[in-house]
């Protein structure tokens, strides 16, 4: 019987399965972090999300959180590792040290019951824990999160994907079952076919990403409607319409490094699709930074540095190669973000939204917002439908 977990990690995927586990388990949340574990603890969302912050003020939860873990496990009955792993561009892979580091040190504890990975790993990642690491039981089971979306995922989970097809399988998959209110489909299988189906996911994501950009490009290069023609085909039910609004880019926690890390796994192998859906962001960027540069404009505002409406994450988003470029032609730069100190080495920022939009000659927005609405006629943004 399952009654204290403990997970490690208050990102996007352990906060929101730590907080919603806490409604039905003793749950300990681990991180390293000093302020998010005070602000957890202060009943506090460690991560810019409605409804996490919600939960957290709202709901009955046997929630608390710590920066260590050694006093918890002799009493813990399953761990929960939801730990960064960036794509390393040196090495080509996913960097595996922190959670590979944790493993180690529960290795050599005294603890002996389950341990899932929730975190993203390169595809043969887990066997391989599992002989380095004998002393641990360990399971993979993918998440499915979306970002900004990561509770209500968690709560109507599309599919939950149990890396494990022994007895204990069925244990692990009712955990994960007890927090959501719909009724998801369970597969089991072996681990390796576990993070092959995170991977590829996340791929065909990125590539519909990717046809719609270069869809938008061709209609911007012959001043052709891109919405006409999105449109006419996301009707055909085959298609559909998820995945379709323009963007600059695909960028975030998940997409870019997860097609990176899936080419790095075809090594050897045949392929000539996703060498296209990675080398076609930076194209798109690229054409992206050549239509704003096209304009003329000697100041550029940009609008958010996040990459997606009500979120607070800046990783991998496209706006910061398209700067790049912008900034290589010689154009001043002057970005809004309440999220970066107005004192900053790096970047030229404001949090006066007036002052922005009455400095700039141009304005990106990689998502439109209605505080922009004033301005429409110098804003560029290839956001079609409004949404993320």
């Amino acid at each position: 019987m399952i009654d204290k977990i403990l997970v490690f990690g208050a990102g996007y995927v352990g906060s929101s399965l730590g907080i919603l586990l806490s409604k039905n388990y003793q749950v300990i949340m681990v991180d390293t972090d000093k302020i998010k574990v005070d602000k957890i603890n202060l009943n506090q969302s460690p991560i810019d999300e409605h409804l996490m912050a919600e939960y957290l003020k709202n709901e009955n939860l046997n929630l608390y959180a710590s920066q260590s873990f050694s006093e918890h496990l002799t009493s813990t009955d399953l761990i929960i590792l939801a730990l960064p792993t960036n794509y390393d561009e040196s090495s080509n892979c996913f960097d595996t040290s922190v959670l590979e580091s944790v493993l180690n040190e529960l290795n050599e504890s005294v603890f002996t019951k389950t341990i899932v990975i929730k975190s993203t790993v390169p595809i043969g990642f887990t066997e391989h824990a599992k002989k380095s690491f004998k002393n641990l039981e360990i399971i993979f089971v993918p998440e499915f999160l979306r970002e900004g979306n990561a509770l209500e995922d968690n709560i109507k989970p599309s599919r939950i994907v149990v890396g494990e097809i022994k007895s204990k399988s069925k244990k692990i998959a009712n955990v994960f079952q007890s927090i959501a209110k719909n009724d998801p489909e369970v597969f089991y299988m072996n681990a390796t076919d576990a993070e092959a189906v995170k991977l590829f996911a996340n791929t065909y994501l990125a590539t519909r990403v990717s046809f719609f950009n270069e869809l938008d490009s061709f209609s911007l290069h012959h001043n052709l409607n891109s919405r006409n023609i999105i449109d006419g085909i996301s009707s055909d039910p085959r298609i559909g319409h998820g995945y379709n609004n323009p963007s600059f880019g695909y960028g975030g926690y998940c997409l870019p490094k997860d097609t990176k890390q899936l080419l790095a796994n075809f090594a050897g192998i045949p392929q000539s699709m996703l060498s296209a859906v990675v080398n076609s962001n930076p194209s798109r960027k690229d054409f992206i930074a050549q239509q704003v540069l096209a304009k003329k404009p000697k100041i550029v505002g940009i609008f958010r540095l996040v990459m997606k409406k009500n979120s607070d994450n800046f990783r991998e988003s496209a706006i910061f190669d398209i700067m790049k470029i912008l900034k290589e032609a010689g154009r001043e730069l002057l970005i809004y973000e309440p999220l970066l100190p107005v004192k900053n080495a790096e970047f030229n920022v404001t949090h006066d939204l007036s002052y922005f939009k009455s400095t700039c000659d141009l304005v990106l927005a990689n998502r439109m917002d209605d505080s922009l609405l004033d301005i429409q006629d110098k804003v560029y943004t290839r956001d079609i439908y409004g949404d993320n």
